[in-house]
């Protein structure tokens, strides 16, 4: 009887696991980094690979970062490095703002943490198909950023339906 409860519990797991993975259909990643003792170290670059197969389609890509209430800046610069499928490479530093002009925090809190998802490419196209590496580098003037939990990246196809 114990045997035949797991195995429900199991089906049943893997039910909700196929039904929320399949409700973000137009996401090709969405992965974060959590980062060792919240303090991100500018030479701690991290890594997402995204595999494009339709050089036809837009993409919006978008930076995750999870900050704590600490943190002592209204922004964040990041250092972009982009491999293409044929190595060519490029990077480009971006600013990430935090906070508004009041100091209020732009993303979403629970607590003393936020949460932020800020696009950094909008309708891009991808003119090869293949492998892209992302890297993503913290550039403040800074070496280690606090408290800084986790960062990654997100890359959706287009649609005018989402805001």
């Amino acid at each position: 009887m114990n045997f035949c409860n797991n195995i429900r519990s199991g089906i049943y797991v893997f039910m909700v696991v196929c039904l929320v993975s399949s409700c973000d259909s137009s996401r090709l990643i969405d992965e974060n980094i959590d980062i060792p003792n919240q303090a991100w170290y500018y030479k701690n670059k991290l890594n997402f690979d995204v595999n494009i197969t339709d050089t036809n389609k837009t993409y919006n890509v978008y930076v995750n970062l999870r900050v704590g209430s600490d943190y002592k800046y209204s922004n964040c610069f990041i250092m972009v490095h982009q491999t293409y499928p044929n190595w060519q490479s490029k990077k480009e530093r971006k600013e990430l703002v935090l906070l508004d002009e009041r100091g209020k925090w732009l993303g979403n809190g629970l607590g003393d943490i936020f949460d932020f998802q800020i696009p950094i490419y909008k309708q891009m196209r991808f003119n090869q198909k293949g492998i892209y590496k992302i890297e993503l580098e913290q550039n403040m003037r800074e070496d280690t950023l606090t408290p800084i939990y986790a960062a990654g990246i997100r890359v959706e196809e287009f649609s005018l339906e989402k805001p």
